[in-house]
């Protein structure tokens, strides 16, 4: 960015029990210019610190004596005051089934310990872009205009996703819980851009892309799946199937910045 903020100006909320821990990731913030860290060592010091002083991220460990990670993101999206505080995992937790309901739950980077640091200055990075909003810059449409669809089982996941589409100025955003309610919604008003997850019950992406694709109205309608799927079969068959671009949850703002002027000005 050429004005605004930048990473140095973020507060960041350390959660970590480990005090070691805590003071070997202030070192690499502090070496990237961030002076503004606290830290804390469980779950509910790090809620109540919140409610008292937001801080513009939550970067957390898994594990705490009173709670784990994915429970702190999940009461943090459950309160209105902490529930758009973007979140970081730092942590050596590599299971999946661990790890899916911090990924669901919206999250800036999930980064193992030990982590690069340029994986960290990309999280920090993508921090930026949802403190501070910056439309999406397109040539040919007007990005207010745009109507979305966004298709996810989670309620977490749709949030985060309206939340960074806002961001990115985009104002008419529509949601849906399964690709069945996604099919209703489409017979019933145009839209120009979907987004959906892979993992849905009733009627999963893959399914739901061959539905849009077989024809009617959205059949030529950009579809951007972003979705915790890992296994490569699966989604190659989702490419076969007609899907426009693939994210990874968390994904990166300026990665899905980049899909989305491609789609919607392609």
């Amino acid at each position: 960015m050429d004005q605004g903020i930048s990473i140095e100006d973020l507060t960041i909320l350390l959660v970590e029990p480990s005090a070691a821990q805590r003071r070997i990731i202030i070192n690499h913030l502090e070496a990237m210019g961030i002076d503004k860290v606290d830290g804390v060592a469980t779950g509910e010091e790090a809620l109540t610190h919140m409610e008292r002083h937001p801080p513009d991220l939550v970067a957390s460990a898994m594990y705490f004596d009173d709670m784990t990670g994915s429970e702190l993101v999940t009461r943090m999206r459950g309160l209105e005051s902490l529930a758009d505080i973007p979140f970081m995992l730092v942590s050596s937790e590599q299971h999946p089934h661990n790890l899916e309901p911090v990924r669901q739950a919206g999250v800036i980077a999930i980064l193992p310990k030990p982590f690069h640091v340029d994986a960290l200055r990309t999280a920090l990075e993508n921090t930026v872009g949802l403190v501070e909003p910056r439309p999406l810059e397109l040539t040919f449409s007007d990005v207010e205009e745009l109507k979305v669809l966004i298709v996810d089982d989670s309620a977490l996941s749709r949030r985060f996703l309206r939340t960074t589409f806002a961001q990115m100025g985009l104002e008419s955003i529509a949601e849906a819980a399964t690709g069945t309610e996604a099919v209703a919604q489409l017979g019933d008003r145009d839209f120009d851009l979907i987004v959906t997850d892979y993992n849905m019950p009733e009627m999963d992406g893959q399914a739901l892309v061959e539905h849009i694709r077989q024809g009617g109205t959205h059949a030529n309608v950009p579809i951007l799946m972003v979705t915790c799927e890992q296994d490569a079969a699966r989604l190659a068959n989702v490419r076969k199937a007609g899907v426009s671009a693939l994210c990874d949850k968390p994904f990166n703002m300026d990665t899905v910045r980049e899909h989305l002027a491609r789609l919607i000005d392609g």
